[in-house]
């Protein structure tokens, strides 16, 4: 057998992969189905208006050809108009907009395009886990970003600041935030973007959550002179219940968008177009797709907020994004033996937070991507007991 790069030395198989094929092996096993309240995959459809675009478009003429690297005309004027409709940033759409097959993709381009071996990269703890793996990848070295839950799990710059950070070039930030829920607003942003320049760090900010159960959504660039230091991912996986779609873009300045150019016209032979004319009409819709969307995720919102009471955990019931984060009040037990009890003894996938990093190892994170009746399912079987017979003096409330 031929050895496996050495890059791969420092990456291990995303947790999500693993866990999912123990949960399938479970489902064989002849026991109650589990309950997956763990991915953030939307089962919601996206709008019919999007899925009948896609399908009249399989028929043009040139859709089954190969696409632009930079994707087609219409879905970047789309996307620049989403950015002044929601956000009112002017974007221009032939020289700051890059459509990516997924914004999970981006993070990978992000960090081939600007990391060099050696380069340090602020990565929030917690965080999404890609951005560590991804430095890696490119031969970087993630630097743990302590998110501070009493700064509303924003990371501490003036601590930042005390560090050495002279071989920092990239940082990446994600608001709202995954998994705590945390917003942000054009103050912390401020600061952030004048943090960036101080220190000459590229910020690469996350943003699929945008709207999700979230009242004043913000882009990075609702700042000035942020397009000096900054780039943004943008998905329409989370808002538009597209996640298989795989379709997400970089915004940036020029400079920016044409370095990720260069490493992205290498990887992909572009997107297919039915799928990009689609999610230019997905991009189109106004305010009151988002609205019914959020009914829908606050009626689940309510029912996960119930699991968080029976596991006698604290969380923050104003958090944004498809996830609500609880926090372990036991201070002798830790994300992954509970979760791992939950599954085991209740049938129900709970993700541990410690996967996010060292500081979400006492939170528990729930997903709102399953129909409110499975949430209350779940809540049922963690009442009938299936947590309670070997826990003495049991941290949960097991009152029905």
């Amino acid at each position: 057998m031929i050895s496996a790069a050495k890059r791969l030395d420092d990456v291990t198989t995303y947790y999500f992969a693993r866990k999912l094929a123990e949960i399938d092996s479970m489902n064989k096993d002849g026991g109650k189905q589990v309950l997956n309240l763990g991915i953030g995959s939307p089962d919601l459809m996206p709008p019919q208006i999007v899925i009948d675009t896609l399908c009249q478009a399989l028929s043009l003429p040139d859709a089954h050809k190969y696409q632009s690297y930079k994707g087609i005309p219409n879905l970047r004027k789309a996307f620049s108009g989403w950015y002044k409709n929601h956000f009112d940033v002017e974007v221009n759409p032939e020289t700051q907009i890059l459509p990516l097959i997924g914004s999970k993709e981006g993070v990978m381009h992000a960090s081939m395009s600007f990391i060099n071996p050696g380069d340090q990269v602020l990565v929030p703890d917690p965080g999404y886990p890609s951005y560590s793996m991804c430095t890696r990848l490119a031969g970087g070295i993630p630097i743990p970003m302590s998110l501070e839950e009493k700064l509303g799990w924003k990371p501490d710059l003036s601590k930042l600041r005390e560090r050495d950070l002279s071989k920092v070039k990239l940082m990446w930030i994600n608001y709202p935030n995954m998994p705590t829920g945390a917003k942000a607003d054009v103050r912390f942003f401020t600061e952030l973007v004048a943090f960036a320049k101080e220190y000459n760090i590229l910020i690469c900010h996350d943003n699929p959550y945008t709207f999700i159960l979230n009242d004043h959504p913000l882009s990075i660039f609702n700042v000035s002179g942020a397009e000096e230091c900054a780039i943004e991912l943008v998905s329409l996986s989370k808002c538009y219940n597209m996640a298989g779609w795989r379709v997400g873009a970089f915004i940036g300045s020029k400079p920016y968008i044409d370095t990720i150019m260069t490493f992205k016209s290498n990887m992909d032979s572009g997107m297919f177009k039915p799928v990009q004319e689609a999610a230019a009409v997905a991009l189109s819709l106004g305010k009151e797709w988002i609205e019914d969307l959020n009914e829908k995720y606050l009626e689940r919102k309510e029912a996960a907020c119930e699991i968080m009471l029976e596991l006698d955990l604290e969380f923050d019931t104003d958090g944004a994004g498809l996830f609500v984060w609880g926090k372990i009040k036991e201070n002798n037990l830790d994300s992954e033996t509970l979760t791992n009890q939950i599954l085991y003894d209740s049938r129900v996938f709970i993700t541990p937070g410690h996967i996010f990093g060292a500081n979400g190892d006492k939170y528990l994170r729930i997903s709102l991507c399953s129909s409110k009746d499975d949430i209350r399912l779940a809540l049922q079987r963690i009442r009938q007991g299936l947590i309670t017979d070997n826990v003495e003096n049991s941290h949960l409330n097991t009152n029905i």
